[in-house]
């Protein structure tokens, strides 16, 4: 498998490109993989993907920092406002999820997802992660 074919099995096969990326996970080319997987278009499958990895093993702070602005910025592109929808409430409970399991550095990220969480403030699932972040950073 390439890294190049690991975004058709993420979207194929979400389970199996988890496998596949757990077993990998000492190899030299472990980097290619991640950075297919941030260049790659977001979707309920590939976060799917990431979610499990993080839950399961320790992934390059640097490689979760990119594909979480990946996220943010993906969202904010979306023109399908129904689409757009969708994935903002996925990628809110998605980043709750690591930050509550201190997976994600606020701190490095913090301007980036306060912003997100106001641009889409009619959403009651950013106003969580909003409120999240700010217990968080006051800690």
């Amino acid at each position: 498998l390439t890294p190049e074919a690991l975004p058709d099995l993420v979207e194929q096969n979400p389970s199996l490109a988890y496998e596949v990326l757990l077993r990998m996970m000492n190899s030299s080319r472990i980097t290619e993989y991640f950075q297919a997987i941030v260049k790659m278009s977001l979707s309920l499958h590939s976060m799917e993907v990431v979610n499990k990895l993080t839950n399961n093993v320790e992934l390059p702070p640097e490689f979760i920092d990119l594909y979480v602005s990946n996220c943010i910025s993906s969202c904010e592109e979306i023109k399908d406002k129904y689409l757009q929808n969708r994935l903002v409430r996925l990628v809110c409970v998605f980043l709750q999820s690591l930050i509550k399991n201190k997976i994600i550095n606020v701190d490095n990220l913090f301007l980036e997802i306060q912003s997100f969480c106001i641009e889409f403030s009619k959403m009651k699932e950013a106003n969580h992660l909003f409120k999240l972040l700010r217990n968080v950073a006051d800690k």
